[in-house]
């Protein structure tokens, strides 16, 4: 009885069946650590969201030793110098305009950049919405947010400085722009809550804080792919054996 042997091209053919199939495990345990560092991090996120805010200090001390300072309330009293506000351009609710990102002076000082909230397109210019340019000393509730390291991606416009429209949140740049000495202005931000402001605008507690979570769905289409690669490849060999048999 002549010795069966595979031809080069059936050889090939399962050495490429095989590393798809290593490709799509990899694939789906992947997806498996990505999951458990998801859930991680929303349980994380919500923890911070129920917790009581600090003072402004432990956030600065947080972030001095570079810890993660994401989404934890803070609380901060100084006074805000509106006619430095810098505009980011954003969306709320289905409606384009801008968050409002206005210097509050400390009473060291210092400068921290507070996203107050959303205005529409037609009252980017405080002079449209002076009621709820607020003076004075002001204590602000919000939340903390880290500062960019860098643009965000090559398909987010660049920030229109003559303009003061802003795509991406830098930092530097809104402080140089506001005439601000870099130096005095905290590296981080805050967003204000949702305590209304005098005449609405502008409309506080706007953070977003969405996680999209489909990395079972996505572990579950590689494994799967992977059992039909194995099924199919073993379909064949069983027939190719019967049909040489």
């Amino acid at each position: 009885m002549p010795e069966r042997r595979l031809s080069p091209f059936g050889i090939f053919g399962l050495a490429l069946a095989l590393f798809a199939f290593t490709a799509l495990i990899l694939l789906g345990n992947w997806q498996v650590r990505r999951l458990h560092w998801k859930e991680a991090l929303l349980a994380t996120v919500e923890a911070r969201l129920a917790a009581s805010p600090v003072p402004l200090a432990e956030i600065e001390t947080m972030a001095a030793e570079g810890a993660d300072i994401r989404y934890r309330p803070v609380t901060v009293r100084g006074a805000f110098e509106h006619d430095r506000e810098r505009h980011y351009f954003a969306t709320f609710e289905g409606l384009s305009g801008y968050y409002v990102y206005t210097p509050l002076r400390l009473e060291d000082g210092r400068m921290v950049f507070v996203n107050r909230g959303f205005v529409p397109f037609d009252r980017k210019e405080a002079a449209t919405r002076a009621e709820g340019q607020v003076e004075g000393p002001v204590t602000i509730t919000g939340l903390a947010r880290e500062r960019l390291s860098g643009k965000p991606s090559f398909l987010v416009p660049e920030n229109d400085l003559s303009k003061n429209i802003f795509y991406w949140k830098d930092l530097d740049a809104m402080a140089a722009s506001a005439g601000l000495d870099g130096e005095t202005v905290l590296p981080f931000f805050i967003d204000a809550g949702d305590a209304g402001n005098p005449g609405g605008l502008p409309v506080g507690g706007v953070t977003r804080i969405s996680f999209p979570n489909n990395h079972l769905q996505y572990a579950v289409t590689w494994y799967g792919l992977a059992a039909v690669l194995a099924v199919g490849v073993g379909i064949l060999v069983i027939r190719r054996r019967r049909h040489r048999d």
